[in-house]
Formats: structure tokens, sequence, C-alpha cells
């Protein structure tokens, strides 16, 4: 289970002690580099709104409110950087090559074929859900965090986030088990 870093107000932090906020940043790295990944599906680009993110925070420092939750502000900068990416343009998918399989004899071809298949099924759709469903479904299921953490991050009740995470849940179901690529694997079979 993620924890919540905290900095607590000391006399320094009221000074805006920068050192505390990059101690704090440099802990939550591999943390933001999930969710970042998890919005945008991408290790690269997850990497790039990281960046981005903690540019914004150093710069920013003065918004950030001594003695909250750092996770949270920086979660909450990380969607307002992506959407605004979105807003301008939409980004390719990756896509995934099969040469290993090609090249190594002892790599089954067609697992790492109907592997690659439902993987990039799932990315498909992934990408095809709602924005508020792609950010419960990255912060509940993809970072561990619970219902109440998930909720406070993103302003919202509890009941409206176990809401949006039981729809995205289903239409990501629904979604995965009617795309054209299961009717094109299960042929293949």
């Amino acid at each position: 289970m993620p924890f919540p870093f905290v900095v607590t107000p000391t006399k320094q932090m009221t000074e805006r002690d920068p050192g505390e906020l990059r101690k704090g940043l440099t802990m939550l790295l591999p943390r933001l580099r999930r969710f970042g990944i998890a919005l945008t599906g991408s290790s690269d680009e997850g990497d790039d709104i990281v960046h981005a993110a903690i540019e914004r925070a150093l710069s920013k420092s003065a918004q950030w409110q001594s003695g909250t939750r750092l996770d949270s502000w920086m979660f909450r900068i990380m969607q307002n950087i992506w959407k605004d990416r979105r807003r301008r343009q939409r980004t390719d998918r990756e896509k995934q090559t099969l040469e290993m399989a090609a090249t190594d004899l002892s790599v089954d071809g067609q697992r790492v074929t109907e592997t690659s298949l439902m993987l990039t099924r799932a990315r498909e759709q992934f990408a095809r859900l709602s924005d508020d469903h792609r950010m419960v479904l990255a912060l509940v299921v993809i970072d561990g965090h619970s219902y109440q953490e998930a909720a406070d991050i993103l302003e919202i009740p509890v009941g409206t986030l176990m809401s949006r995470l039981y729809r995205a849940r289903e239409t990501l179901r629904e979604m995965i088990e009617t795309s054209p690529n299961r009717q094109a694997l299960a042929s293949i079979r």
C-alpha cells in the first residue's frame, strides 16, 4: 500500500525550504512514474509528464501548502498536464514488435503473439476510456491506492469514486470482449 508523503510544517517550511520539497519529490518518483505511465499508456510519455510535473512543482513551490499531501498535489499537477496535452494533440500509440520471438527458437511464437494481441487490445481499449475512468483505474488498480486515498486525490466523494470505478471496469471489460481483435484472436486458435 502506498504511503502518502506529508511534509510536516517546520520553521524552515515557513521560509519555503526547497530541500524538503525536493526530498519529497525524490521519494515520490516511482509512484509518479507509475501514474504517468498509467495516464499516457507509454513509459516515454509518462516520464515526460513526470518531468513536466516536477518542473512545474518546483517553479510553483509557493503554491504548495506545507503540511498537506505532496502526492495528491503532484497527481493533480500531472492530471492537468496530461489533460492539457490531450486537448492540444492526440498521441499515436506505440506498436509492439515480435522480433524477439522470431529470432529466439525457445519462445512459443503463438503464445507471444496471443499475449501481445491481448495486451495491445487492453491498451487500446484503456486509451478509449473517458478521462475520469482512466484516472480512477490508474489510481486504484495500477497504483494501489485505497478508495479513500483516490477520492481525496481526485477531490471527489468516495461513493462517486466507487461508482466510476465500477463503470470503468465494466466498460473496459465490455470493450475488450467486443473488440474486433478478440474475434481475430479466436480465429487463430
